[in-house]
């Protein structure tokens, strides 16, 4: 049934992504442009319990579009986890008078939103935000194209330094739990070797490389943060293999959650966030807006979990590309 919407609430929550400010000024245009009032909840779940709500105006947000991270802020909430914390969060939503709320974030944020639901009616829509692309119910999440494009480049950068002193480089990049920011990154940077947690014999395929490795070239190594094995851990086998090698490991960190959004981020804020309010609006609750097949879904926050593999098709491109 469709909802009567007078008063949005809006958060980001968990890590920051490329794109969360390019939501913000499209689900608040879109917003207002129906009569909508919106407000923004600063720092996550936190603001929600600190009753911390600011008014947020298109015309404003407008050019914080291509900023990277996000001007509401964001955190991580232990309070939240108390039943004390989400009924104070309750008594922000009652007390403002807010009857629908739309939060940007990963999976820990859906799961927060689902407990919150179990304490009040307000109807609530996700949007997914994280790099590591790995959440249930839709193929691309927002920031992903941004951190690929920020690994690809450095990778770019190093590789010219690589090959001049004819050097390995182990370059780590982000994905605690998912390999898709190296695949993508490595693939297209045309790594030797790409290590990812959701493989357990791509380190021996590395090895192998590195044992038939005599050349004046450069040789990369992309690997992800989270794999089993560990960028010190690869070091040092490789070592032991030859060490003769010239090896140098750059970790890129956090610099690949900044910088401005990509055209393809942007785009994808608009789609999700104007998804996100007509969602609300025509009565739906507790869900995510994803892309599946390059539509838009909505999946319930029951259903949303980390995804803990990646395609055949990526697995095979692996196995093409760097062994």
């Amino acid at each position: 049934m469709p909802h009567t919407l007078n008063h949005i609430a809006i958060l980001t929550s968990g890590g920051d992504a490329p794109g969360m400010n390019s939501a913000l000024f499209a689900v608040t245009k879109t917003a207002q442009l129906q009569g909508i009032k919106v407000s923004g909840v600063r720092k996550g779940f936190d603001g929600l319990i600190d009753n911390d709500l600011v008014p947020l105006e298109f015309q404003t947000l407008q050019h914080t579009m291509h900023l990277g991270g996000t001007v509401l802020k964001t955190a991580r909430s232990e309070r939240f986890l108390t039943i004390a914390g989400r009924n104070q969060a309750v008594d922000t939503l009652l007390k403002n008078n807010i009857d629908g709320l739309i939060a940007i974030g990963g999976d820990g944020t859906f799961k927060g939103i689902e407990s919150l639901s179990q304490s009040c009616a307000i109807p609530c829509i996700g949007i997914p935000g994280t790099i590591d692309n790995d959440i249930a119910g839709t193929e691309v999440t927002l920031g992903f194209d941004s951190a690929v494009n920020t690994a690809m480049q450095c990778i770019d950068i190093i590789r010219d330094t690589a090959e001049s002193h004819s050097r390995v480089f182990l370059i780590e990049v982000m994905g605690r739990d998912s390999g898709y920011i190296a695949i993508y990154a490595g693939l297209t940077s045309a790594a030797d070797a790409i290590l990812i947690p959701e493989s357990i014999k791509d380190i021996n395929y590395l090895l192998e490389k590195i044992n038939r490795y005599n050349s004046e070239h450069a040789f990369i190594v992309v690997v992800a943060e989270g794999d089993e094995v560990g960028v010190e851990l690869v070091a040092k086998k490789i070592s032991e293999i030859n060490s003769a090698i010239d090896l140098r490991v750059t970790k890129l960190g956090h610099l690949q959650r900044g910088g401005n959004p990509s055209a393809a981020d942007r785009m994808l804020a608009i789609r999700l966030s104007v998804a996100a309010v007509n969602a609300l609006i025509k009565g739906e609750r507790n869900k995510m807006v994803g892309l599946l097949n390059n539509q838009l879904r909505l999946t319930p926050f029951t259903q949303i979990a980390k995804q803990h593999k990646v395609s055949q098709e990526l697995h095979t491109l692996l196995t093409v590309f760097s062994c």
